[in-house]
Formats: structure tokens, C-alpha cells, sequence
């Protein structure tokens, strides 16, 4: 009987240590730290600020404040900041561009951090602290989700949508919504 009995712990045991590793498999993917996905989309070609143009007229109706609106001849860099790492070793460069026409697009160059569940780009209104300090701030501020990472190395483009006021936002945070940390971010300056 002692003997059943000590089988039946260890089918129990055997039984709950399988569904805690599938759990565990489930939630923290640690595969993807492993697997690299590379993208490498066209970024935008902007004209050095010193050979910028002055924009001409857009084609567009003027606003009721008589003011004529302006969009850019050539792909205008609105910000520009350097990916430093948070949680993950995270490299790279971040550009926010105006293009012809007006529409604004928000580029990782030479992205290099490691893949993991669930990392989205945001848009923070925190200021990058660096160090473990760093790795919770943009959870706390207000953020505008551009979506899910595209891959976690490589160039990639993203749209900002025409009525988000970019002015709210000081920083980029690639943002792990499963865990609520930072693998990395950049300041963002003009």
C-alpha cells in the first residue's frame, strides 16, 4: 500500500512539474533569445539641414486663420536620438522624419537588441534615464504605441499617425508589454 501510495506523489509531482514547464515555456519564450529576426525596410533619404530647402505650398486649402500650410520638398528629420540599452543590450539610431507630403515617419537604423515576447515601440512622454533606474519609467508616463517590434535587428519604418502631437513625446521605448520593462530606449532631441 506504501508503495502505491509513494507512486501516486510522484505521478502527482511528475504530473504538476510538466504543466509548470509548459506554463513556463508559454509565458517566457525563452527561445526567442536565440532567435534573431532581421528587417531591413528602405528608410527615407533626408537632405542635410544645411541643403534644406524652405518648403514650399502645399496644395492644400489654407486654414481659416489665413495662414497658408507648408509641406516639406524633401524628407525633413524632425528628431534624432541614440537607442541605449535597458533590460536588453539594445543599439541603434532613432530618427523621426516629415516626408513629401506631409506624412511623418518614425525609423530604427541599425537596430541591434535581443527578440523577446510582446516588445512594442513607443513613443514616451518620459525622459531616458539610464542604468536599472531606467528599465520602468516609460510604464509610468504617458506613451503612443506604434505596434509591435518588427524585429530586433535591422532598419525599420513606422508610421505616425497625422494627429499625434509629437510635442507630448520627449523619447522612443522599445517597451516589453508582457513584463513591463524597457530593453532599451533614446532621448529624442531636435
Amino acid at each position: 500500500m506504501e508503495a502505491r501510495t509513494r507512486k501516486r506523489r510522484w505521478l502527482i509531482v511528475a504530473v504538476v512539474g510538466a504543466a509548470v514547464l509548459v506554463l513556463g515555456l508559454a509565458l517566457f519564450k525563452p527561445w526567442l533569445l536565440f532567435v534573431d529576426v532581421r528587417v531591413d525596410e528602405q528608410l527615407p533619404t533626408v537632405v542635410a539641414s544645411a541643403e534644406q530647402p524652405q518648403p514650399a505650398p502645399s496644395a492644400t486649402a489654407n486654414p481659416p486663420s489665413g495662414t497658408p500650410t507648408t509641406a516639406p520638398v524633401d524628407p525633413v528629420q524632425l528628431a534624432e536620438g541614440s537607442l541605449i540599452s535597458h533590460e536588453h543590450a539594445t543599439t541603434g539610431t532613432v530618427r523621426i522624419i516629415q516626408q513629401t507630403g506631409g506624412k511623418r515617419v518614425l525609423t530604427l537604423e541599425n537596430l541591434d537588441t535581443s527578440n523577446g515576447p510582446d516588445v512594442h515601440v513607443w513613443l514616451s512622454a518620459a525622459d531616458v534615464v539610464e542604468g536599472t533606474a531606467g528599465w520602468f519609467t516609460a510604464g509610468s508616463a504617458e506613451h503612443f504605441d506604434l505596434g509591435m517590434i518588427k524585429g530586433n535587428q535591422g532598419n525599420q519604418v513606422y508610421v505616425i499617425p497625422d494627429e499625434l502631437d509629437l510635442a507630448r513625446y520627449k523619447s522612443l521605448d522599445l517597451w516589453c508589454v508582457q513584463f513591463s520593462v524597457s530593453f532599451g530606449a533614446a532621448q529624442l532631441a531636435k
